[in-house]
């Protein structure tokens, strides 16, 4: 069995699935691709046993097969190889031959049938929505940085992914800091909730185009489906509840400035050098038409930023943790945001003019 591949075709979807899979894993077989190929294409799926990657490549192949082989190894292969090279795969027993010029590799393979394939869940009660893929790329992104990472509180390291009505809504937290953001959808669906795990998040803003061609997602209670440019990605959701977001999404808070984004990130990053290395504090001290940024650690050193604002709301002294600050500042593209407060021990809320649909709320902290 024989499959002649150009390098360039092969690269890009294979550094697509291979960044999946687990380096070291108890099952040997999952560190391996899973190579399908009919007359006309050849499909490379790779899992994890909680998310599964498939992608399809058209290209012309002499006969069927289907094998496994070390993902690894074969990407380090293609990249290994000068560009436009032509590979040939020759399948024997248990043996695959890559030949490319005048190189030559011989892989191990282990049996397709052992493959833990991921199957779509069926289900009644599956919600199917489209959305083009530059929206749901830059709404992970607005969101995925508040994830929790190996929290105990299993159901914060992921999104939540809320249909309710006509609205997607996702929403990130680790409990010290909330990101939320909303978009419309062209139908109106019954409400549904799950959450997405973090390494599924991270993959898709990956693979995800910054095109208008539309995604299509299927949600079910146990788990998700996304569609798109050739690529079909299956994975199980987070088992838990998520915390009711809209209690802490503050309204009302009355002291508000609007603020050009880059000025105060800049400022905030200097700021931060002096900041105490583990709780990375920041001072917020606003007065009329003024807002200082302070810093100090434990060597007595401090900076000290000031920016001129239009402010007339109450003089507030209120710590925050810089690097969510920062996080939110180099997240958000719009030009100007909005920052308000409602007293010296609440919540900041950060917006963006004229638009509803994106909140960011972050805890205070004593300093």
């Amino acid at each position: 069995m024989n499959i002649k591949i150009n390098r360039e075709t092969l690269l890009k979807p294979l550094s697509s699935v291979t960044s999946i899979v687990e380096r070291r894993h108890t099952l040997p077989i999952l560190s391996n691709l899973l190579l399908e190929a009919t007359r006309d294409k050849l499909v490379l799926t790779a899992t994890d046993l909680e998310m599964q990657i498939s992608l399809s490549i058209n290209t012309q192949i002499g006969g069927e097969l289907s094998t496994t082989i070390s993902a690894k190894k074969l990407l380090d292969i293609c990249r290994a190889l000068p560009e436009n090279t032509d590979i040939n795969m020759t399948t024997s027993d248990s043996r695959v031959a890559v030949k490319a010029g005048k190189s030559k590799f011989n892989l191990q393979t282990l049996p397709a049938v052992d493959y833990p394939v991921m199957t779509k869940a069926i289900g009644t009660d599956t919600v199917v929505i489209n959305i083009a893929q530059n929206v749901l790329k830059e709404l992970f992104k607005q969101v995925e940085f508040a994830m929790a990472q190996q929290d105990i509180r299993y159901y914060l390291n992921g999104l939540l992914f809320e249909i309710d009505g006509n609205r997607l809504n996702i929403v990130g937290t680790d409990g010290h800091r909330l990101s939320f953001t909303s978009t419309e959808l062209s139908k109106s669906y019954a409400k549904q909730n799950i959450i997405i795990p973090r390494k599924t998040i991270i993959e898709l803003i990956k693979l995800l185009d910054d095109s208008d061609q539309e995604v299509g997602i299927e949600l079910s209670a146990t788990q998700v489906n996304f569609n798109f440019n050739g690529i079909k990605l299956i994975t199980k959701v987070i088992d838990g509840k998520f915390p009711d977001y809209s209690r802490v999404i503050p309204v009302g808070h009355q002291n508000n400035f609007t603020v050009d984004r880059m000025v105060v990130l800049l400022a905030m990053q200097r700021a931060s050098i002096l900041s105490n290395e583990k709780y990375r504090g920041i001072r917020l001290v606003l007065g009329t038409n003024s807002l200082r940024l302070i810093s100090t650690n434990s060597e007595q050193e401090e900076a000290e930023e000031e920016l001129e604002i239009n402010y007339l709301g109450d003089a507030l002294d209120i710590g925050f943790n810089v690097t969510y600050l920062i996080d939110v500042l180099n997240n958000v593209n719009n030009p100007e945001i909005i920052f308000s407060f409602a007293d010296a021990n609440s919540s900041c809320l950060v917006t963006i003019p004229n638009d509803q649909n994106y909140k960011y709320v972050v805890m205070p902290m004593r300093i």
